[in-house]
């Protein structure tokens, strides 16, 4: 099936294609630059094309005729893949910017140790995103994107318009992120009423990441992938739009520097072992108190995307598209199958 080339009206199928085309060019940019490991940022924008070519595939399947190599999996696995070198670069990062500045000459100095194990799993890390960049499941999946975006093939659903189908493709996402079990942690029920405990002392909020942790980080994720959904229809729709993809960005940023914090410091656990709490005191109270801040930061947005109000006003929201977006709605289509 082909679509005609209509600038006057807008279909599921050409806001899938121009979603694909602008990533999958942004993945490539990126490309010879990663392969020769000059610029940690060159990785990162790499894997967020990644992610994002990603999204767009999974999310506008319903409507793509798309050839095996250009699956979800496939995708996700080369993000993955390049994910992990990008998070031995943060790690690094994050302890020379944020951490070590603030700790004392001598835990500095054994620190010496944790950028040693940075630097060995690093090289495991870069032979394995060269050894994927060469390997056929990377090749095929460039090749038949390529192909497909100089000769679209689509299914019947990509004919119909943007405007028809939009809110029927973007609650069921937003409905599974508010429904996600990680707004619960730290809450209780009492007499009916949701309850959030902002009473803890750091003691208590450490014992909730170790037991509850994974599930805030299953939010995040699912924050993002809402994220990146919401932002493919942006232009369609007005500032209080906007302003709720800013609010889950917001969320996928706290949540994830908690994650980042807790993962960093198991990480430290492992390299250093029972040393760990003698040798760097300082920086394991650092890391507390980061988790501690996080939390306060975390609990407002919490509270507000637990009441009812916040919830519908979401929904609401994404089921009034701005009308000025949609140009000649009413003009007669002239697309084809072949």
């Amino acid at each position: 099936m082909e679509l005609s080339n209509n600038p006057t009206i807008q279909t599921l199928g050409d806001y899938a294609y121009q979603a694909i085309q602008k990533h999958f060019k942004k993945t490539l940019k990126w490309e010879k630059s990663v392969k020769k490991d000059e610029d940690p940022e060159a990785l990162h924008q790499m894997r967020v094309g990644m992610r994002r070519l990603r999204t767009s595939v999974s999310r506008f399947a319903i409507a793509l005729d798309l050839s095996k190599p250009i699956s979800d999996k496939n995708i996700g696995k080369i993000a993955r893949r390049l994910g992990n070198l990008r998070d031995l670069d943060v790690l690094k990062e994050t302890l020379e910017k944020e951490y070590k500045p603030r700790l004392s000459k001598k835990e500095q100095k054994h620190l010496h140790t944790a950028f040693d194990a940075i630097a060995k799993q690093r090289e495991h890390a870069l032979a394995t995103v060269e050894t994927t960049l060469k390997d056929e499941s990377y090749k095929s999946l460039k090749e038949e994107l390529e192909t497909w975006l100089e000769k679209p093939r689509y299914k019947d659903l990509a004919s119909i318009t943007i405007q028809q189908v939009l809110p029927d493709l973007l609650l069921p996402e937003v409905s599974q992120f508010l429904l996600h079990p990680g707004w619960l942690v730290g809450t209780e029920v009492g007499e009916s009423e949701l309850k959030i405990r902002k009473d803890w002392e750091a003691e208590k909020i450490e014992q909730q990441l170790a037991n509850r942790g994974e599930t805030l980080h299953s939010l995040r994720k699912q924050a993002k992938r809402v994220r990146y959904q919401l932002e493919l229809f942006s232009d369609l729709y007005s500032e209080s739009y906007a302003a709720y993809i800013a609010d889950v960005k917001n969320i996928q940023d706290i949540l994830g520097a908690m994650q980042d914090s807790v993962v960093l410091t198991e990480w430290l656990e492992d390299v250093f072992k029972s040393d760990m709490h003698s040798h760097l005191h300082g920086l394991t109270k650092l890391l507390a108190e980061n988790r501690y801040q996080l939390w306060q930061q975390w609990q407002p947005l919490q509270e507000r995307y637990l009441k009812t109000e916040t919830r519908h006003g979401f929904h609401l929201t994404i089921l009034h598209p701005k009308q000025s977006a949609f140009l000649n709605e009413d003009a007669p289509s002239e697309q084809t199958i072949g």
